[in-house]
């Protein structure tokens, strides 16, 4: 096996890449802290075709030289917005008729496995503060809990890493990748 090279890859343009049809997802930072999570989930949003963020509370936004280092430009493709409230980002959520998807560890909520996204629904999926996790009020508005199953001794994921697991778990769900029965959007693997 040899290792793709950059010309490989077919790496679009900040302009080609916002030109492509979205998935129908929207990632919410609840009051994230770290400046090198919020690059990385930007890169991972850049990614998996996500619509845009959408950055609340404490959330920091570009331009930032911390954000960059992890995000490599993809705070240049990917679409984003500041709200100052999480009351605020939910009003707009649900006045554009997204499904509003909580990853936290709650009573009743659903393993991320047993969530099947339906196509024809818009999702936004709502990741929060690094300690705290996402805010009661935003809980109390989700339509759907969703948790990560884990089995080790900490039973917490990195904000970046459960967000990448779930656009993961979105994206083949809503038909991301070429062949799942797509949207006809996607890239070749």
């Amino acid at each position: 096996m040899k290792k793709k090279s950059i010309i490989d890859l077919g790496r679009d343009t900040v302009d080609a890449y916002r030109a492509k049809k979205k998935l129908p997802l929207t990632v919410v930072l609840d009051n994230v802290r770290s400046l090198n999570n919020i690059g990385s989930i930007f890169r991972t949003s850049d990614a998996f075709l996500v619509e845009r963020l959408m950055l609340c509370g404490i959330t920091a936004t570009p331009p930032s030289v911390e954000i960059h280092k992890t995000a490599l430009g993809a705070e240049e493709s990917v679409e984003w917005q500041y709200f100052a409230s999480m009351a605020e980002c939910l009003e707009a959520l649900r006045r554009e008729g997204y499904t509003v998807c909580v990853l936290e560890q709650v009573e009743g909520s659903v393993a991320l496995q047993d969530f099947r996204p339906e196509r024809g629904r818009r999702y936004a999926i709502v990741a929060g503060h690094e300690v705290h996790g996402v805010s009661q009020e935003a809980v109390d508005a989700a339509d759907v809990c969703l948790e990560i199953p884990q089995c080790g001794t900490k039973h917490s994921l990195n904000v970046s890493v459960s967000t990448g697991l779930a656009l993961w778990h979105f994206f083949i769900g809503l038909g991301g990748q070429n062949g799942a029965g797509g949207l006809g959007v996607g890239c070749d693997l």
